[in-house]
């Protein structure tokens, strides 16, 4: 440290009081801010290549369902560098990297389940001698008939796991009693996770069998399993190094398993380092995406709109293989109530087996599709009544205290500290819904061909794994002699700011600059059994496990000092890069080179599990979660009625972080969540053949948001509240929840359609709302409108 900077110090920690300093709460940039600006950030495939790397490329099934009787490979193995082909056959352990059931092979075996799936692995000495190899291959097939929908799915009770079924209350009395009765169906398509970064894998041989892999990937512990698995080798031969992801989005949970075994498996027959880098389209076509959920539903509800009984029936597309498609439906059965009270309900979810890529996580993974059929149906009921929506939704939320008697969810969970009243009505006056509504009508009065649509919903998520023992982490901690700090964790960084969140968290607890903390990469060697970077818990989970271990570390220290200056423990405090005792301000260096003088332990281990959960899967009931976190979102749009375009004019944003650890870091992911989602819900179709292929395989055809889709007027804040709940610093996870709120700009699309019709007639819209389907719903509700003028006037 040089004179100038230590003169700074001084004079900061002699004129700032230890009390008013504070680390976490501040809106600090993210840790590789400036790398990720300059290029200089390290991605797997930025590792230096070691001598004699080689590259690898899959070979695809062509077909969607088939039996294959033989495959030829001459052809591949004569082909311009290419040094080895392994297939089913060659794998050294078990084939499989299904992360729950054993139903997912890394190499297909004699049978393929949808057009993409790997049948073989070829290594060459460049990545496009692989790749020109792979398409060599004459595969002999035999093809059998394919499901390729969830409804066919369900018809033909093709299930990759047994249905799923909650109910409380009695639905069929409450049904058969209530005053209005709704009857309906939809259907909400996948989404591409679409990751800057694709999947890759560089496994590098290391001695007595080990093996050491490089993945992109959100569980490198899972990775470890199943790369052991597949070379038939424990897991101590294996290390798993992740230092940062180009994306995830729930894409590298479970299916970057896949890319990891294949390359470790060949990288262990030729004992040679090889990396396996997926382009884009073979990227989509290998994997699976969000589930598309298909939906029947019946609600019976009173004059105001409220909901007497709410029966569904979910079925999704779960592809050819399970993967976490139990998780994901049992998460969207716990978010078919969203932020509303259900007295009695009726709930079946189905994993419908398709052939086609197996669906896997993705941000929200579940919680989106249950919640949007319940805003689909006060979206009907208010239309229906002639009400607005927001009136009719406010009817239905949840009750603030256990006297209202509805504050108790479907599977059996408390809604303690349900803000949602509270947080919409300032949304509601902040966005001045009110007069916009007027104003949107009075426009569209005057205005035959553009129609302007308006929308609010809220947002209820549960934060926590659906499976009670993944939530636990672990971290490391070191203080170096100078005072610098290295934290390792659990966690996975894909550019949502955990490292810069748990470091914030470590400084804060020792008294550091944020600039005195380094985050080192996930490696499994460090931080053992680690879960998933998933379910919006990695800040929660990651940042208690290191808050533990540097408190540990704190207490030797403050405990030393004590007794090295002979004072009261109570009377030492760590801030602004000092420890003070009893007020004397001493620099973090020099007690720090004082402890390791005296033989104290300068490093720790710390460990969290988040209390208090537990789930009956077979009743379907229990605490799930251990805190919900709250949104809600208004949006503005203007429809072409003639083309089906349309134009998201202003969105409002509000939600609730609790007591955020970095504002700047909350309020981009809910950017960034927010037009993630509205893609999902309108320009991102996923479509298939009728041979089963992917057609929307690449950037050419299916279509992201781009930076003229964001809004001009986008106005994110944060709700100001507290976790009741013990979470890091009473914070609150960002990560999936904010997906939700576009469910705002989807109805506002629908609004604009519906005033075609004076507001009278539901828009048969399905998600994604294209403008093709736009249009269509238009074209609909003009039809609809003129018979029913029609059929009056007679």
């Amino acid at each position: 440290m040089n004179t100038q900077s230590e003169a700074f110090l001084k004079q900061d920690a002699a004129t700032t009081p230890a009390t008013s300093w504070a680390e976490v709460g501040k809106q600090r940039p993210h840790e590789s801010a400036v790398l990720h600006v300059l290029g200089e950030a390290t991605y797997t495939d930025d590792i230096p290549e070691l001598q004699g790397t080689l590259h690898a490329a899959l070979g695809l099934s062509q077909k969607a369902h088939a039996k294959v009787h033989g495959i030829d490979l001459a052809e591949v193995r004569k082909s311009r560098g290419v040094v080895a082909v392994y297939t089913a056959k060659d794998i050294p352990g078990t084939n499989d990297c299904g992360p729950i059931i054993h139903d997912d092979p890394i190499f297909a075996d004699g049978l393929v389940q949808y057009v993409g799936q790997p049948l073989f692995i070829v290594v060459a000495d460049t990545h496009d001698n692989a790749r020109r190899a792979a398409r060599l291959a004459k595969v002999d097939y035999e093809e059998l008939p394919a499901i390729l929908t969830p409804q066919a799915a369900r018809d033909a009770q093709s299930f990759v796991l047994p249905p799923m079924h909650l109910a409380r209350g009695d639905f069929k009395r409450a049904f058969e009693q209530a005053p209005h009765r709704v009857k309906g169906e939809l259907h909400v398509g996948g989404q591409e996770q679409f990751y800057l970064e694709g999947q890759i894998s560089y496994a590098v041989p290391k001695e007595d069998r080990g093996m050491h892999v490089y993945c992109s990937t959100q569980h490198p512990s899972e990775m470890q399993h199943v790369v052991a698995h597949a070379l038939g080798l424990h897991s101590h031969n294996i290390v798993v190094e992740c230092r940062r992801m180009g994306g995830g989005f729930g894409g590298k949970e479970s299916q970057s398993a896949l890319w990891a075994a294949a390359a470790s498996i060949s990288a262990a027959l030729l004992k040679r380092p090889v990396k396996l880098r997926a382009d884009r389209d073979d990227d989509m076509m290998v994997t699976g995406k969000r589930h598309c959920f298909y939906y029947e539903y019946e609600i019976g509800h009173d004059d105001e709109g409220r909901i007497l009984a709410a029966k569904v029936e979910m079925v999704s597309r779960a592809g050819y293989s399970a993967d976490l498609s139990g998780p994901v439906a049992t998460r969207a059965v716990c978010h078919f109530d969203n932020a509303y009270y259900l007295s009695d309900v009726d709930i079946v979810a189905m994993c419908g087996k398709t052939h086609t890529q197996s669906n896997t996580a993705f941000r929200g993974f579940g919680g989106p599709q249950g919640a949007i059929a319940i805003e689909y149906i006060i979206d009907e009921i208010a239309r229906n009544l002639g009400k607005d929506a927001l009136d009719v939704r406010k009817t239905n939320f949840y009750g603030r205290n256990d006297a209202e008697g509805r504050n108790v969810t479907q599977y059996g969970q408390k809604v303690a500290d349900n803000v949602i009243h509270e947080l919409v009505a300032e949304l509601e006056q902040t966005s001045e819904y009110r007069q916009r509504r007027a104003d949107v009508l009075a426009f569209n009065a005057g205005s035959p061909v553009l129609k302007k649509g308006l929308a609010i919903t809220p947002v209820k998520f549960g934060i926590a794994f659906n499976l009670t023992h993944l939530n636990q982490a672990g971290a490391l901690v070191h203080v170096y002699v100078d005072g610098s700090v290295l934290v390792n964790h659990g966690g996975t960084e894909m550019g949502q700011g955990i490292n810069t969140k748990v470091a914030q968290v470590v400084a804060h607890e020792l008294g550091l600059d944020l600039s005195r903390v380094r985050v080192s990469a996930t490696d499994t060697s460090k931080v053992a059994n680690t879960s998933a970077t998933a379910a919006s818990t990695g800040a929660d989970l990651n940042g208690k496990a290191a808050q533990d271990a540097a408190r540990q570390i704190r207490e030797r220290l403050t405990a030393f000092a004590a007794q090295a200056f002979k004072v009261d423990p109570s009377k030492i405090e760590f801030a602004n890069n000092h420890v003070y005792i009893d007020g004397i301000p001493e620099q973090f260096p020099s007690l720090i080179r004082k402890a390791y003088n005296a033989r104290i332990q300068l490093w720790s281990d710390g460990f969290y599990a988040t209390p208090g959960l537990h789930w009956d899967a077979a009743t379907m009931t229990g605490n799930p979660f251990f805190y919900f976190a709250y949104g809600a979102a208004v949006a503005e749009v203007v429809v072409d009625t003639l083309t089906g375009e349309w134009k998201l004019l202003r969105a409002d944003a509000l939600y609730d972080a609790g007591n955020s650890l970095n504002p700047a870091i909350d309020i981009g992911q809910v950017e960034g969540a927010f037009i993630q989602g509205m893609g999902w819900l309108t320009t991102e179709e996923l479509w298939w053949n009728k041979s089963g292929k992917l057609m929307t395989h690449a950037p050419s055809t299916y279509k992201i948001p781009g930076i003229s889709d964001c809004p001009e007027d986008f106005r994110v804040r944060l709700f100001k509240n507290r976790n009741v709940s013990d979470s890091i610093h009473r914070s609150k996870a960002v990560g999936e929840p904010p997906l939700l709120l576009p469910f705002s700009v989807f109805f506002a699309i629908r609004d604009a359609v519906a005033s075609v019709g004076g507001y009278r007639i539901n828009p048969p819209l399905n998600a994604p709302a294209t403008s093709e389907a736009i249009l269509n719903a238009v074209e609909a509700v003009r039809a609809a409108h003129h018979s029913r003028a029609g059929a009056a006037a007679a």
